[in-house]
């Protein structure tokens, strides 16, 4: 399972408050969570968001689209 979240106001500045991708630990809560895309969040940096909302973080993104042939043939 994904949560979104977004790291919140003053921990970056706004254009790098992007809504990203963490694979939701099963036990015991490690010291941080890793995004899809790498980067590390600590506890208190971010807000975890009940819905789609805010610019997404790209490379999440690509990481979690389906691989496949065909998958966006009817994409725009």
């Amino acid at each position: 399972m994904l949560a979104m979240v977004r790291l919140r106001r003053g921990v970056v500045g706004e254009s790098r408050r992007v809504c990203h991708l963490i694979p939701v630990p099963r036990g015991p809560v490690p010291e941080h969570l890793t995004a899809l895309c790498g980067e590390s969040i600590f506890p208190g940096e971010a807000e975890v968001l009940d819905g789609l909302r805010g610019m997404p973080c790209h490379p999440c993104l690509l990481r979690s689209a389906p691989a496949g042939p065909g998958v966006l043939a009817n994409a725009g």
